[in-house]
């Protein structure tokens, strides 16, 4: 067999390079072919590179030893990010000795996961942006193989960044995609036709997020007849960007007949790059005022894009939602999702873009970082991760349709790191498996970049509920539910009450929603207070002795009787509908909940963003 390609030195040449197609496949072929030796190498080049760690000391592991890679599997254990904290706050402080990385930490990057209540914090290295340029530029050769002439038109994808903030040690810690938007990699990309956007740079690094939406969905529009794909990255931020265009349809369209950008349009960098491209056209307004001023926006992509091949989103996980709101705005247009990546690390491919989203599999590349899998096995009905790193199975050793949770060691000095999803194995490229998206470990309720687990959700409750007790009222049961059918998407809880004396007011339960979103985590308050990604949390109350009629619909569908507890969520469906015909009230929240920039990690954050103000 021959020797693996070092993941350092053999990637294949990016952008429209002649043959970089032909070299991004043979890379992707030839990784694959050769994903366990080239996984061994990439751990020895992990560890001989951050050799100089604490962390690995710490454990009993050397740069310097014969057997590091041995000494690494038998010495290190699995660790979540609670017990990296420590570690990551001596970072974000100031202290720049070799703590988890031999090279240094470059900035943060900030989890759209959890940690008492706040983003994580994902150290990383400068190196890392290449490796996650090289992922990006294996997309459009996968895609080309699937559907040709990609490089005769335009895309219309839709990018944002958000908030940035500043540790006390001078580190910027901000997204992963906003890091990626504002590098070197990405402004000073050659030219490639397979990735023509048109929406321009300036109008992506705009913060404020109105401003940027208008931008880029009115240069889309210009550039109507070109687009030859659309999409964003997840598919609620671009279901919201169809909502923008819902309401924001006339501005554009006088804009366009006009020539003439709208005044509340103020950034002068976002104005004069709009400059560049929009010229009074009547016609094009008239078409696009036609289309967007029917009764029904069914199929308005493929209407106001006539020759779009497809929509690009993420539609697995808790993007599966959206699905049907997509395909009735799509009309038909296929949904692909090309990408697994996340904060810690960006992980892999779907080979077969252009699949039904229930058959979406990743292909994990084997440069990328060094990547173990950790069992999963059944527990009181459920399946549950041993924490033993001794059962760890290498990439090369899992098992066709086994489930296991995604365990990373990465170049930034994540050792054995806990993502927290939960993969199975769907079939085989070669020697790499192929992985389909099962769930986040512990989420109970997702629209975004949100996930907001049980615990968190019930504590929110139980501190709401409170205000109902000057009434005599309290709760009996409650379940909660991610309504995707409105956009932006929102939580919804169903309340089932006993009632007291006296009458609760519809102010009084507005107040619930409010206390409900105010105890919930940071994320959630900047996709609802700044995003807009995020609607009003909404309260529906439901008749007395609705939980049993739930109760008593599982136990007709095989639930046992002496195990069967409410659920804390649930799907939509016969559940939702079962809980909806017995509403005898709806609130929602009356305003947003308070959120701030600055992370409580640590304090005295400073604002980095651009001009003060990211929302």
């Amino acid at each position: 067999m021959p020797e693996a390609p070092s993941p350092k030195t053999t990637p294949p040449a990016c952008g429209f390079a002649p043959g970089a197609h032909r070299e991004a496949l043979e890379f992707i072929e030839h990784v694959t072919a050769n994903a366990g030796q080239v996984q061994r190498r990439v751990l020895a080049e992990i560890l001989a590179q951050n050799a100089p760690a604490e962390y690995l000391r710490r454990h009993g592991v050397s740069g310097a030893a014969d057997d590091t890679v041995e000494a690494f599997r038998r010495l290190v254990p699995l660790v979540t990010y609670e017990g990296l904290q420590p570690d990551i706050l001596r970072i974000a402080n100031g202290d720049t000795s070799p703590i988890l990385s031999g090279k240094p930490i470059s900035e943060f990057l900030t989890s759209s996961g959890t940690s008492g209540g706040e983003r994580k914090l994902m150290p990383t290295i400068a190196d890392e942006l290449d490796r996650r340029s090289l992922l990006y530029s294996l997309q459009m050769p996968v895609m080309s193989q699937s559907v040709p002439g990609l490089d005769k038109g335009k895309t219309m994808y839709l990018l944002f960044v958000k908030a940035e903030s500043c540790t006390p040690g001078g580190l910027v810690a901000r997204p992963v995609l906003t890091s990626y938007y504002r590098s070197r990699q990405f402004l000073e990309r050659p030219h490639d036709p397979y990735t023509d956007y048109t929406s321009p740079n300036e109008a992506i690094l705009c913060v404020d997020s109105y401003q940027s939406m208008y931008a880029q969905l009115l240069c889309g529009l210009v550039h109507r007849a070109d687009v030859l794909r659309v999409g964003a990255v997840f598919a609620s931020g671009f279901l919201r960007a169809i909502r923008f265009l819902e309401k924001h349809w006339p501005r554009l369209c006088r804009d366009i007949r006009t020539g003439a950008l709208d005044p509340e349009i103020t950034d002068r960098a976002v104005r004069d790059a709009v400059g560049r491209v929009l010229r009074a056209d009547p016609a094009l307004a008239d078409e696009v005022e036609d289309e967007c001023g029917r009764a029904s926006w069914e199929g308005i992509i493929r209407r106001l894009w006539p020759r779009t091949k497809y929509i690009d989103v993420i539609v697995t996980g808790a993007m599966s939602q959206y699905i049907p709101t997509l395909e009735f705005y799509g009309g038909g247009l296929p949904l692909a999702c090309t990408m697994y990546a996340s904060s810690e690390c960006y992980f892999g491919l779907n080979l077969k873009p252009m699949c039904k989203p229930s058959d979406v599999a990743y292909t994990l590349i084997p440069t990328m970082c060094y990547f173990e899998f950790l069992p999963l096995r059944c527990s009181n009905a459920k399946q549950q991760a041993d924490p033993s790193h001794r059962d760890l199975v290498d990439l090369v050793d899992v098992k066709l349709g086994h489930e296991y949770e995604l365990v990373v060691t990465t170049y930034s000095g994540l050792c054995r790191y806990r993502v927290g999803d939960v993969l199975r194995v769907a079939g085989f490229k070669n020697d790499a498996p192929m992985f389909s998206f099962v769930r986040r470990q512990n989420v109970a309720l997702s629209i975004d970049s949100d996930k907001t687990d049980e615990t968190e959700l019930h504590a929110a409750v139980s501190g709401a509920v409170q205000h109902l007790a000057p009434f005599g009222a309290s709760l009996v049961e409650y379940t909660s539910y991610a309504d995707a059918a409105t956009i932006p998407g929102h939580y919804v809880l169903f309340w089932e009450l006993r009632a007291g004396s006296t009458a609760v007011p519809a102010s009084v339960f507005e107040d619930c929603c409010l206390s409900v979103e105010e105890a919930l985590n940071s994320v959630y308050r900047q996709c609802r207070a700044c995003d807009r990604s995020i609607g009003p949390l909404e309260i529906r109350v439901v008749s007395e002795g609705t939980f049993d009629k739930l109760m008593d619909y599982a136990i007709s569908r095989g639930a046992s009787i002496n195990q069967y507890k409410a659920p804390r969520c649930v799907r939509a469906g016969p559940v939702v509908e079962l809980l909806d015909a017995r509403v005898q009230g709806k609130y929602f929240s009356p305003k947003c909940p308070k959120w701030s920039p600055g992370n409580k990690l640590w304090s005295n954050a400073r604002e980095v963003t651009s001009n003060g103000d990211a929302c």
